[in-house]
């Protein structure tokens, strides 16, 4: 599990509890049930208005892949591909029809196919470039849910303090509760402020962010596929894929079975 996401919401909302609590404050004056309800029930049904349901459900599944850690490492990534090369060195392209299946990635899988079928490498890459752009516009729309939400969060915690503003302007005759009456009502716009720029478009930023490991994790496998299918040396394939593995494990990546590839 990706732990980064709870260090970080705990982190942000720890130290403003705290602050809030060094300057006198108190946990009652901050929360606020219905405050809570007007905020968050308003930004859902807002984003709701503003995108079809099948991606708002897109939007929950993308949220959720990123509390899993990314299920491809390059550096192996690179050992694999290697491995598939020296196959086709030894065997020809045909002989990856029996291994492609094995393949860790769907994506490598397809790609190693259309290179046992006989597709040129203009078709491959075409094919390909098509399913990266299509994972890339699909992250996308779903940032966009996020985005929107943090948009409309701050706005709606506005209309929860005005319904508060106005709840105690009706009961001016109660003096001694005007005070804590206009203290409550700004509950809303704290939690309408913090929702958007704590959870809401930090974790649009996310889903962007993950969205562009895993593209440069396909672009890895489709510079493979067309090395294989080009017939280059194992060698020669590590050396091409080593530019995409982080630098940290860049040492992994320069070793391997294809040293010991035949010329």
């Amino acid at each position: 599990m990706d732990i980064g996401i709870f260090v970080g919401i705990a982190v942000a909302f720890g130290c403003i509890l705290l602050g809030n609590a060094l300057e006198g404050g108190h946990m009652g004056s901050i929360v606020g049930g219905p405050a809570f309800l007007i905020v968050i029930g308003g930004t859902i049904g807002a984003v709701i208005v503003q995108f079809p349901l099948p991606q708002v459900a897109d939007s929950l599944k993308a949220a959720k892949k990123l509390f899993k850690k990314p299920g491809h490492d390059a550096a192996k990534l690179v050992d694999e591909i290697v491995e598939f090369a020296q196959r086709a060195r030894k065997d020809g392209v045909l002989g990856l029809e029996k291994v492609a299946g094995t393949a860790s990635h769907p994506f490598l899988t397809k790609g190693l196919l259309m290179a046992v079928d006989g597709s040129d490498s203009n078709a491959i890459r075409t094919t390909l470039e098509t399913v990266i752009s299509q994972e890339e516009a699909h992250a996308e729309n779903s940032a966009k849910v996020y985005e929107a939400a943090g948009g409309y969060c701050p706005t709606v915690g506005i209309i929860g303090a005005v319904l508060g503003l106005i709840h105690v302007m009706s009961n001016l005759s109660d003096i001694n509760a005007v005070g804590s009456g206009i203290a409550a009502a700004f509950v809303a716009t704290i939690y309408g402020v913090a929702a958007a720029n704590i959870f809401f478009l930090p974790l649009a930023g996310r889903i962007k962010f993950r969205q562009h490991e895993e593209t440069v994790v396909m672009e890895l496998m489709l510079s493979g596929v067309l090395a294989i299918q080009e017939g280059l040396n194992p060698k020669l394939v590590r050396e091409r894929l080593a530019a995409y593995v982080p630098a940290h494990d860049g040492k992994h990546a320069g070793g391997g079975a294809a040293e010991k590839a035949p010329a």
